[in-house]
């Protein structure tokens, strides 16, 4: 995954297929079309509305109405985005897109039970259904951008929050479920030199098989390369920044002009890769890669957790305290300067919800620190990090905060986050209604029988 210079959180949720343009499916072969709403120059038909009432029936999503009114007018505020990301020129990554549509395509699969399964249910090949999800991601992920463009930077006070906090009613105060601080000390177990030359001769080997026509890159890559999010693809990534690659892959894969021509074997922090240059566009980049990680021998891992356990034992007996250990010993570059205090991504604090260290950390930490006491300080154990290694680690509860009702002394910055939210919604609602006022609708009439959220799309 050299794309990815940072822990990745973003969770993109099967909600996108409900709340956009749906997937035709079986039963929609019986429809019969017509145009239920007009939004500008953009028609919403009958068969959008019952795929998506469809989708949400298998999702089993509840609807605050009538999905025949909820739906349209959904599918209308999406295109009022839309066409305004046009005006403004927005786009977004097709290397996300791709990524995105691989995750809803494997979830697809693991519900419905198998592709064939997923194929059948849909009446389309799974290379249609891919190419008709991407259309719905890319709508989702640019009426993100827009919204993000509209809403821009909310500054609040201290002050600001405080009154908020001061005139929720009782009954409205969030419930906090139980939080953890977390320190950890992380060691990387030595990898022998001869299973990295043998990783290399491998990618050399590699490259050899492509020049001399014996097999493709492509194949190559589904086959053999370590990274789940591309291998599938033929280790194929869309068109990609400079900035979204970590230095040493960018550095590569910018410095290559001939597609034919295949990388040397180079290392990153995910392990050592070649990679093939498809196409350049401006400052950005399409190539396909393959990478391969080194395995770690179980005699280096069992040393490492050796050491860690004596250092643990050090700890504990007061000879020196996690905090100078964490920034001494630990390899982690992303704890070791706050002395080993993990950082919840989402939040920008140090606090994690326990139903969300396991996805953001790992779910060995999850487990390790579940039933641990605060002060205490963990037994050596494996883990795999964010960069797909396995390595050896220590924890530290730093502190545990149990459930508890929201307070503006404990939860500031939940708090905090709750007002931005609250803000961001009133103005995105302030322009749809405003949008509403310049914009042609005009709606079937029997479909207007609705007790819309915005009542502005009926114009007398």
């Amino acid at each position: 995954m050299p794309q990815m210079n940072k822990l990745s959180v973003i969770r993109f949720g099967f909600f996108l297929l409900l709340s956009f343009v749906g997937l035709t499916v079986n039963a929609q072969d019986n429809v019969i079309d017509e145009v239920v709403w007009v939004v500008g120059d953009e028609a919403i038909l009958k068969s959008d509305v019952e795929n998506e009432r469809l989708n949400a029936q298998y999702e089993g999503r509840r609807f605050d109405g009538d999905p025949y009114c909820v739906i349209p007018e959904e599918l209308a505020v999406q295109k009022l985005f839309l066409h305004q990301a046009e005006i403004d020129s927005i786009e977004v990554s097709e290397q996300e897109v791709i990524q995105k549509v691989e995750q809803q395509t494997a979830w697809l699969i693991d519900q419905i039970g198998s592709k064939e399964k997923m194929e059948e249910y849909y009446n389309k090949t799974s290379t249609q259904i891919r190419e008709m999800l991407r259309e719905n991601i890319r709508n989702g992920l640019i009426v993100q951008q827009m919204q993000r463009e509209l809403v821009g930077d909310i500054k609040l006070t201290p002050a600001e929050v405080r009154n908020y906090f001061k005139n929720l009613p009782s009954d409205s105060i969030p419930s906090i479920p139980t939080q953890v601080e977390v320190q950890i000390i992380v060691r990387e177990p030595k990898i022998k030199e001869e299973e990295i030359e043998r990783v290399k001769k491998k990618l050399r080997d590699f490259t050899e098989q492509i020049y001399k026509g014996e097999s493709s890159f492509s194949v190559l890559a589904m086959y053999y390369s370590e990274d789940p999010g591309s291998a599938r693809r033929g280790g194929e990534y869309g068109f990609t920044g400079r900035g979204e690659l970590t230095p040493e892959f960018a550095n590569v894969i910018f410095n290559m002009t001939d597609p034919k021509k295949i990388s040397k074997v180079f290392e990153t922090e995910y392990g050592y890769h070649i990679a093939q240059l498809i196409e350049k566009r401006g400052d950005r980049v399409s190539y396909r890669h393959i990478l391969m990680k080194p395995k770690v021998d179980e005699q280096e891992i069992e040393e490492a957790l050796n050491k860690l356990d004596t250092l643990a034992n050090d700890i504990r007996k007061g000879k020196v305290t996690f905090d100078e250990a964490a920034t001494w010993v630990s390899q982690d570059k992303d704890t070791k300067n706050n002395h080993g205090l993990l950082a919840n991504p989402q939040t920008g604090t140090s606090r994690f919800e326990m139903q969300h260290l396991a996805g953001l950390v790992s779910q060995e930490v999850a487990k390790v620190v579940e039933g641990m006491q605060i002060g205490e300080i963990s037994k050596p154990f494996t883990m795999i990090n964010s960069k797909g290694k396995e390595v050896c680690a220590i924890v530290k509860l730093k502190n545990r905060i149990d459930a508890h009702k929201a307070t503006i002394t404990e939860d500031y910055q939940r708090l905090k986050s709750m007002v931005t939210a609250k803000r961001s919604e009133e103005k995105i609602q302030e322009w749809i209604v405003e949008k509403q006022k310049n914009t042609y609708v005009r709606i079937n009439p029997n479909w207007r029988k609705c007790d819309f959220k915005y009542p502005g799309w009926i114009k007398e």
